[in-house]
C-alpha cells in the first residue's frame, strides 16, 4: 500500500523585525501563515490578480466593461460594488 498523502512543499520568506516581533506570540505560526495566505488568495481581485495594476490589455477590457457598468456604494455596508446598468432602469 502506497502513502496517499502528498509531500508538502516548504516555502520560506524573510520578514522585518517588526513583523517577526508581532508574530512571536502566535502558537502555530505555520498554520497562521497558511490560513492568512489562503484568505488573501480568496480575496484577490479577479481582474488584476492582486497586483493592484492592470496590464494594458486588462485596461482595455475594463474600459469596455465599464461602458455598461459602474461602481456604487452599498447603502448598508458602504463598500463599493459593481452595478450593471442593463439591470438598473434608473442608471
Amino acid at each position: 500500500m502506497s502513502n496517499a498523502r502528498a509531500k508538502a512543499d516548504t516555502i520560506t520568506f524573510k520578514v522585518d523585525a517588526h513583523l517577526a516581533e508581532a508574530m512571536r506570540g502566535i502558537e502555530n505560526r505555520s498554520e497562521f501563515i497558511r490560513n492568512a495566505i489562503l484568505a488573501a488568495l480568496d480575496n484577490t481581485c479577479p481582474l488584476c490578480g492582486g497586483a493592484g495594476v492592470l496590464t494594458p490589455p486588462q485596461k482595455e477590457h475594463w474600459s469596455q466593461f465599464s461602458r455598461t457598468h459602474h461602481l456604487a456604494e452599498c447603502a448598508e455596508c458602504h463598500e463599493l460594488h459593481l452595478c450593471c446598468e442593463a439591470e438598473d432602469p434608473n442608471a
